[in-house]
Order: structure tokens, then sequence, then C-alpha cells
């Protein structure tokens, strides 16, 4: 099974990034986990820039999606909003098949933010049915380094979450 991990910042030292890179680390046997980061290198949309216009970048990104058999999504809270740079990856998506009944799960490593992800739980419900709000991993990273996360992660308490998190999500994605 191929998953998607997609972080909402552009931070070199993201958390959100960091929380995903400790998902892939802990993946299940038979899970593969590939982590895209750089939502700083699609352009921003337009609808000028669809069909034959479509940057290489965003065919990357999108082929990306429709190899995937699942996605998670962890993503930063910007002045209580979704991040521009998640909202504009989200943007690409909306008019083109590969999101569409595409398996997508939460997670979150901050122990705030819950209006960002209110209002991407609508946006991601509105461009793909296999939306599953209630597979979702929350655990609160705000303030520490990479190197911290990287630390915390192979504890037994957040890693048992976050093997709980894929288990979840994965049986989610084979009963769909």
């Amino acid at each position: 099974m191929k998953l998607l991990a997609i972080s909402g910042s552009a931070r070199r030292d993201s958390t959100n990034t960091a929380l995903l890179m400790a998902v892939k680390s802990l993946a299940l046997a038979g899970v593969d986990v590939s982590v895209f980061h750089r939502l700083d290198t699609l352009p921003v949309f337009s609808p000028d820039l669809e069909g034959e216009r479509t940057p290489a970048v965003v065919l990357d990104f999108l082929a990306r999606i429709a190899e995937a058999d699942g996605i998670v999504i962890a993503s930063p809270e910007y002045v209580r909003a979704i991040p521009g740079g998640m909202k504009n990856a989200i943007d690409w998506m909306v008019s083109r098949f590969e999101i569409i009944g595409k398996p997508i799960a939460l997670a979150h490593a901050s122990h705030r933010g819950d209006e960002m992800l209110a209002s991407l739980r609508v946006v991601l419900s509105t461009v793909s049915d296999g939306f599953l709000p209630d597979v979702f991993l929350r655990v609160p990273l705000v303030g520490k380094s990479v190197g911290d996360i990287e630390a915390l992660m192979r504890e037994p308490e957040p890693a048992s979450q976050v093997v709980e998190f894929l288990s979840r999500f994965t049986a989610a994605i084979r009963g769909i």
C-alpha cells in the first residue's frame, strides 16, 4: 500500500514535516509512506494553467497523488486558517480526477489549530468523498526541534499513537 504524506508547511524545520517523517519511519509492514514537503514549489493556481498548460511540477505532484492509495495531510494553522500553500495545492486538485474518492486522513503537530482543522475538514470533504474525518492523529510538537521530535516519536506512547493511526487508516482504505 502506498501512502502520500503531504506537509502543509513550507518551513525547512517544520514540525508537521517532522511528524510525517516519523509516520514514515513507523510505517507498518507492507505500507510505503512518501513525504511531500515542497508546497513552495507549486505555482499559484490559475484556471488558465490547467490542461495542456499545467506546469510540470504540478503534474508531478498530481501523479504522486494518483499513485497513492491514500493521503495523509499534516498542516499548521496560519492566523487561524489553512496556510496559503496548502490551500493552493488543494486548488490544483479541485478540477482534476486524482483526488476524487481518494482516502484522506489528517495528522496535526499542535495542541491548537482547531479552527484551521475545521476549515480543512470542510475543504477536504468537498474535494474527496474519501475523506475520513474520524481517522486523526494529533501529537503536540510545537516548540520542539526536529531532533527533539525524532527522539520523542521513538518513545512508546507517541509511536503507538502513530501505529494505531496507520492501522485505522490502512484498514479504512482496504474497506473502501
